[in-house]
């Protein structure tokens, strides 16, 4: 039997995940120049947790100082290190006629604990099918992903990135919509820009810690080509492939393409900025569609939309 977290623990963790963004994004000390802030000698010492928390932004500005400023794409994960709260949201459409919503898409809160590591805390998605077969409720969850740097250059100095990440996905989600195992991605990421032209890119493989003759292992590979232009615009095109090595789906190849334009970073006030984004994406494998033993692609076309606020 697969298991499920209570709903009442979910909303406490968002609630959670929420009240420290909206603390994180505070305006912080901060010189404004570069230095360290001046300590008050007639202020009794800190210990080292006040410490790691009051020098917090400093690490930020030291993180993203040492890799390019790039935008992150709209789907694929960037190898970058960002701090953020993000929202996203699809409107599927599958081969069977059905329109599946997909709120939220299982982003967060992103955070810099260090200068070369990013903590992903996500919210669970929440989905809702229409047309055929009326369904909603949760997705799957995935709540957790560690993103370590290895290396990387800003655009002065070579504009290029490695980093690893390690996701994992609770099997929280309604009948309709969860796969019952809990779910490893181990991914590696990269990316290298020249003048206002880059390339971010992923490959992982999540791994299924049960019922993987059903759910299969696959391979899944997102390459984003992306060009800045006036300031605040990033337009973009990704392809997005997924091929199972086994599983109800092994053999099969699904590939999407998305269109689309980033917009951002527009600033508010302190370290907070807006980002806002759209996109559309349609699927180009296989064709013809295949339906049993799965549907292949898992939809046929969608309108992407993400809101952010860096800080």
């Amino acid at each position: 039997m697969r298991q499920r977290l209570p709903y009442h623990a979910l909303a406490i963790g968002i609630a959670f995940i929420l009240g420290i963004g909206a603390a994180a994004a505070a305006d912080l000390p901060d010189a404004g120049d570069g230095t360290p802030p001046v300590v008050d000698p007639t202020l009794p010492p800190t210990t080292s947790l006040e410490s790691y928390f009051a020098h917090w932004q400093d690490r930020v500005r030291e993180a993203q100082a040492t890799q390019p400023h790039w935008m992150t794409p709209l789907v694929t994960v960037t190898p970058r290190l960002e701090q953020e709260i993000r929202y996203d949201q699809y409107f599927q459409r599958t081969a069977t006629g059905a329109d599946v919503d997909n709120f939220d898409s299982g982003k967060g809160l992103e955070l810099i604990p260090t200068t070369t590591e990013e903590i992903l805390i996500n919210a669970p998605p929440w989905q809702q099918r229409t047309i055929i077969k009326p369904v909603s409720g949760f997705g799957d969850w995935p709540f957790l992903t560690i993103k370590q740097r290895i290396i990387s250059a800003p655009e002065d100095q070579g504009n290029y990135i490695v980093t690893a990440f390690l996701g994992f996905q609770a099997p929280i989600g309604a009948p309709a919509f969860t796969n019952g195992a809990y779910v490893i991605t181990p991914t590696i990421a990269g990316g290298k820009g020249w003048g206002d032209f880059d390339i971010q890119a992923t490959m992982g493989v999540p791994i299924p810690t049960a019922y993987e003759s059903a759910i299969g292992t696959a391979l899944v590979t997102n390459v984003a080509l992306q060009y800045h232009i006036f300031k605040y615009f990033w337009p973009e095109v990704e392809f997005n492939d997924t091929y199972w090595f086994d599983g109800m789906r092994g053999g099969e190849n699904q590939l999407f393409i998305t269109p689309g334009v980033i917009v951002g970073r527009f600033p508010i006030g302190g370290t907070a900025k807006l980002i806002f984004g759209l996109g559309y994406q349609f699927a180009v494998t296989p064709s013809p569609v295949v339906f049993d033993p799965a549907l292949t692609p898992t939809y046929n076309h969608a309108w992407l939309l993400t809101a952010r606020m860096a800080f």
